[in-house]
């Protein structure tokens, strides 16, 4: 019924195995082969970026797969999801590095996460129409 549908699952699978095995990977050498000075400092929140990314990648693709929306999600909105929880757990890494990071405050990033993620699918809404399929209309 809806002409827009997510893509096959494995093509998020993959995509993920590549992310993690990346981010994986680079988090390993990284921990057992550098020291801790600034370089490998910022190559520790990119590798745990793409980590935490191909991680949650599969998860957002089953919660949009299971609770389908108005307009309906694309794969640009499940990548950017997943994008969005690698953004946090770097951003309390991050946090944690200046021992400042405390529960209520990872909820809160959290929420403030939610509520950006709500407002552009809510922009995304406001510009979609459907196509003709979707409505029912029957062309003779």
């Amino acid at each position: 019924m809806n002409s827009n549908k997510l893509p096959s699952f494995w093509i998020f699978f993959w995509i993920s195995v590549f992310l993690m095995l990346t981010g994986v990977g680079g988090l390993v050498y990284l921990m057992l082969e550098t020291v801790p000075e600034l370089g490998p400092r910022w190559l520790f929140f990119f590798f745990l970026m793409l980590a935490l990314s191909g991680l949650s990648l599969p998860v957002t693709y089953f919660l949009n797969r299971r609770f389908p929306t108005i307009p309906p999600a694309d794969s640009n909105v499940v990548l950017r999801e997943a994008m969005w929880v690698g953004v946090w757990g770097c951003t309390l890494a991050w946090l944690q590095l200046g021992r400042v990071l405390n529960p209520g405050m990872a909820l809160v990033l959290a929420a403030g996460l939610v509520l950006v993620e709500f407002l552009l699918r809510l922009g995304e809404r406001s510009f979609w129409t459907p196509k003709e399929e979707d409505i029912g209309v029957k062309n003779e």
